[in-house]
């Protein structure tokens, strides 16, 4: 009887790795596995290695953890859409036997479920009114925006304003505590995809893209300087939502905005570490650390579920509301003429400075004058002053002698 070989385990550095990937901390591990907290610490470590059960039940574990997000995701996926198709054909079966016609005599067989996808009987909808939905910060489903080929660029753009905007205003609130701040900066995201639309229309994921613009400007450290923004704005009424909000505002904006993407949005960890620009690891580390902060100053969101509640039920109280798209576009075209009349303005000014120049300019060259030079051997140049005694006696000599006359001609002599 031979024995069957152990499942294979990454590296103790590989296994911390997959478990901060995943956002699981060490004791979450190991309640998953049936162990305790200090043996998850030996195995990542090295110092042990698990065997037996707990061996197999560890690498099934890690090779989950490894799966890439999109694999997991289509395999959710197609789980839900079998669980709809079954629930479909449970409908559909139940009003063909129902709503038969009174002239037929035998009645249709009614095609039975395959067994693969037989699932447990959820009940069908009726005239009773369905409970409100839980408070999200994600877009309904049912709003998501159809790509056809027939819309124009101004319904298009319209369609992702609607589906985005108010989802998008809540959670730009979260990041920055200021509820003017979030509009604007959801309005100023708009107009810069409005005008960069050929860009953002052929993009994977436009909303991705319209988020991480309108995080980015919320976030901006330059917004302290405007005078607007210099004084607090009124909390939240509710003690416990002003709490949360003074918690957030307490993290460095790299930890608010992946507990935000994460926790509130609902992203996977890659998909959160991509829009943050960061690796997959530093985003796990901040995820972590940003939920020990919070659940330091408020224990009872200890939990990530208990804290995404809690991050929408915030988002949902306050009155937050986009604007409407035309103004939007029209803003973004209104900004769009007034730099293309500068761009215009300021080239017209460097072309008339260059023709000035040009025309001024000298069309010879022109030696610049020497440095003059000190001349030697010239008395210098005496200022006058008062008469010397030989002076005074010469002018009052010459005053007494006869002015006029033949006798001035002749020299008298001493």
């Amino acid at each position: 009887m031979t024995q069957s070989p152990a499942s294979p385990l990454p590296p103790p550095k590989e296994r911390r790795r997959l478990r901060e990937r995943a956002s699981l901390t060490q004791g979450q591990l190991a309640a998953r596995v049936g162990v305790t907290k200090e043996t998850v610490r030996a195995w990542e470590t090295g110092r042990t290695t698990p065997r037996g059960r707990k061996r197999e039940a560890y690498a099934k574990l890690l090779a989950s953890l490894a799966r890439p997000a999109e694999v997991q995701r289509d395999e959710e996926d197609t789980e839900v859409t079998a669980r709809q198709s079954a629930v479909v054909e449970a409908v559909a079966s139940e009003a063909a036997a129902t709503e038969k016609p009174e002239t037929e005599t035998e009645p249709e067989p009614v095609p039975k479920a395959e067994p693969a996808v037989a699932l447990k009987p959820e009940p069908v909808l009726g005239p009773e009114p369905e409970p409100d939905p839980e408070p999200t910060l994600e877009p309904s489903p049912d709003a998501v925006p159809e790509r056809d080929a027939a819309l124009t660029p101004m319904q298009a753009f319209d369609a992702l304003y609607a589906f985005c905007a108010p989802a998008l205003v809540r959670q730009t609130y979260l990041l920055c505590g200021r509820r003017e701040l979030a509009r604007e900066a959801v309005e100023r995201a708009f107009q810069l995809a409005w005008d960069r639309w050929p860009e953002v229309a052929v993009d994977p994921d436009p909303a991705g893209w319209v988020r991480a613009a309108a995080y980015e400007y919320a976030l901006s450290p330059w917004h302290r300087f405007r005078p607007r923004y210099r004084h607090p704005k009124p909390p939240p009424a509710d003690a416990a939502a002003r709490a949360l909000l003074d918690a957030l505002l307490q993290l460095p904006p790299s930890y608010r905005r992946t507990l935000v993407l994460h926790d509130g949005v609902g992203l996977r960890l890659p998909e959160t570490a991509a829009e943050t620009e960061a690796s997959t690891p530093a985003a796990a580390c901040r995820l972590l650390h940003a939920r020990e902060e919070v659940a330091a100053r408020l224990p009872e969101l200890s939990e990530p579920a208990e804290l995404g509640r809690r991050l929408a039920e915030l988002a949902s109280t306050e009155r937050l509301r986009a604007a409407r798209p035309t103004v939007v576009r029209a803003g973004s075209e209104r900004r769009a003429r007034f730099w293309t009349r500068a761009a215009i303005a300021f080239t017209v000014t460097i072309i008339g400075a260059t023709v000035l120049t040009l025309r001024t300019a000298p069309t010879h060259y022109e030696p610049p004058v020497a440095p003059g030079e000190t001349v030697q051997g010239v008395p210098p140049r005496a200022a006058p002053g008062p008469l010397s005694q030989a002076e005074l006696e010469l002018r009052a000599k010459l005053r007494e002698e006869t002015a006029n006359g033949p006798e001035r001609l002749v020299p008298m002599g001493r």
